[in-house]
């Protein structure tokens, strides 16, 4: 690989760590987008990215989805990634405009979210023993991530210093860092207070506000594949259909608000959408229910 393109890719990945704030794991992902497509310019025989126009672009793509067999949704992520980064070099002088951007990104088949009803979701909460330290904690994360829809990545990050009580509140660090506000309604509460009497027994000691709330066996602070794996094993004992993942429960938060009325501007904030487009996934509703949240809102209904 040239080492003026290596240099320019990692100054970009600087710039969106620090800057940015972006996650490791979307670091890496960035980097190995980058580091494929400066393969394929040097097997083109382009020396450097200034040499770079969009039907190189477009014939990177089209090998990827040919030879490679491609989902369309990762094919548009490695376009985006070539998009960022040449709106990176643009702006620092590198170069004039942005090629990637005359690269049209594949039209995605629009996939409903998966969603459990209210019986599935009761099944689930109730599938964890109600005694013994684990059995405590693995309550208390359904419970979370039902009542607040969060990230799995946002709930490990939580420390007791982010939960209020009291207020029935709690924040957390969503993408990019950003901190919102998310509601802890009174099932939630309980078994953050049930599960915080439970590990504070088994670790022999009060918990500080910089303490991590979820644990694992060894008091350290739980991880996303932990977790994935906690909720895999209560998936299976309620039964529940195997593609229910973490990001499930956040489908079923949402859509469980849009269905009682709630309007997607709340659900917005709530979920930690940047925009509203991305909330309007959860109007796929049946016309019976809209029709029945209308009659409830609707002065003229």
């Amino acid at each position: 690989m040239p080492g003026q393109s290596e240099e320019r890719i990692a100054r970009f990945i600087e710039y969106l760590r620090i800057e940015k704030n972006y996650s490791p794991s979307t670091l890496r992902a960035y980097q190995a987008d980058l580091r494929e497509f400066s393969e394929f310019i040097s097997v083109e025989g382009i020396g450097e990215f200034s040499e770079v126009d969009h039907f190189c672009i477009r014939n990177h793509i089209s090998r990827l989805a040919e030879e490679r067999c491609l989902s369309k949704r990762t094919i548009g992520r490695k376009l985006a990634s070539l998009r960022s980064f040449f709106k990176f070099l643009v702006s620092r002088g590198f170069f004039k405009s942005n090629p990637a951007l005359y690269v049209r990104t594949p039209k995605l088949d629009k996939k409903l979210p998966v969603c459990l009803s209210g019986k599935e979701m009761d099944r689930l909460l109730s599938t964890p023993p109600p005694s013994g330290f684990a059995g405590r904690r693995d309550r208390c994360i359904l419970e979370v991530l039902y009542s607040t829809g969060v990230r799995v990545s946002e709930l490990v990050s939580m420390n007791w210093g982010d939960i209020e009580p009291e207020n029935g509140t709690g924040v957390v660090r969503g993408k990019g860092k950003k901190e919102r506000m998310v509601i802890l309604g009174p099932y939630a509460c309980r078994a953050l207070a049930v599960y915080r009497t439970a590990a504070e027994l088994k670790y022999t000691k009060a918990f500080r506000n910089d303490d991590p709330v979820f644990l694992n066996k060894y008091g350290t602070r739980l991880t996303s594949r932990s977790v994935r794996r906690i909720l895999k094993k209560y998936i299976s004992k309620a039964g529940l259909d195997s593609r229910v993942s973490p990001h499930t429960l956040r489908h079923t938060f949402a859509t469980h608000l849009l269905q009682g009325g709630a309007d997607l501007r709340s659900i917005q904030e709530l979920l930690g959408h940047e925009n509203l487009a991305t909330t309007q996934v959860y109007t796929h509703l049946a016309p019976e229910e809209f029709r029945e949240v209308y009659r409830k809102a609707h002065p003229r209904a």
